[in-house]
């Protein structure tokens, strides 16, 4: 078993890159967050699992341990198979995950490439009770979760992948003042100093 990578990026694209370690090239399809930010010549550690089939033999990385953990599980889940299972993570959080489970919500999960509503469904109940959702902050809770979804919206308009969106809006929030926290033009305008214009484009990819 191929637990983790540590080397040198040699090649990227969309959905995958090509880590050199002790002389050997490993490609590794990863979330599209990673193969974004991973640049030829740069040091990079993954989180891996070797997946084994009867012709192939895959790699699937991820930058922290609890998104790999999640992606193990997922591939517990009746119908989903490692592709669709990376493709929830790069697609939602670990946090995102956990609370759509934790409260039966199998919405976000339909809006994932390659999973359909019976298989949104499954991953609800089959996950249920295997996954911790996260404790929120005061800050970010006094942020409503309206507020949050309709800023996370708007950056998705504005060619941000959900993940990313979401990520940034909640850490915004928690750094924002109750005003801006109430106010979904006010959060908006904090998360996109924080986000940066040059981001946007690499988030499209």
């Amino acid at each position: 078993m191929i637990s983790s990578l540590h080397g040198t990026v040699l090649a990227t694209g969309p959905d995958h890159v090509v880590i050199e370690v002790g002389g050997v090239g490993f490609s590794v399809a990863v979330p599209g967050d990673v193969a974004h930010t991973a640049h030829a010549g740069e040091r990079l550690r993954l989180h891996t699992q070797l997946i084994v089939r009867e012709d192939a033999l895959s790699l699937y990385g991820f930058a922290e341990a609890d998104e790999l953990e999640v992606f193990s599980h997922l591939l517990t889940v009746t119908g989903v198979g490692p592709k669709s299972a990376l493709g929830v993570i790069a697609h939602l959080t670990v946090d995102q995950i956990a609370v759509a489970v934790a409260e039966e919500d199998d919405a976000p999960f339909r809006r994932v490439s390659g999973i359909g509503p019976k298989t949104a469904k499954l991953i609800v109940m089959q996950l249920a009770g295997k996954l911790t959702a996260p404790v929120r902050t005061d800050a970010a809770a006094s942020a409503s979760s309206a507020i949050l979804d309709q800023v996370t919206a708007a950056l998705v308009g504005l060619g941000w992948s959900e993940k990313v969106a979401a990520e940034a809006a909640m850490q915004t929030a928690e750094g924002a003042s109750d005003a801006e926290r109430r106010s979904v033009a006010g959060l908006l305008r904090r998360t996109l100093a924080a986000l940066g214009p040059a981001q946007a484009g690499a988030a499209r990819g």
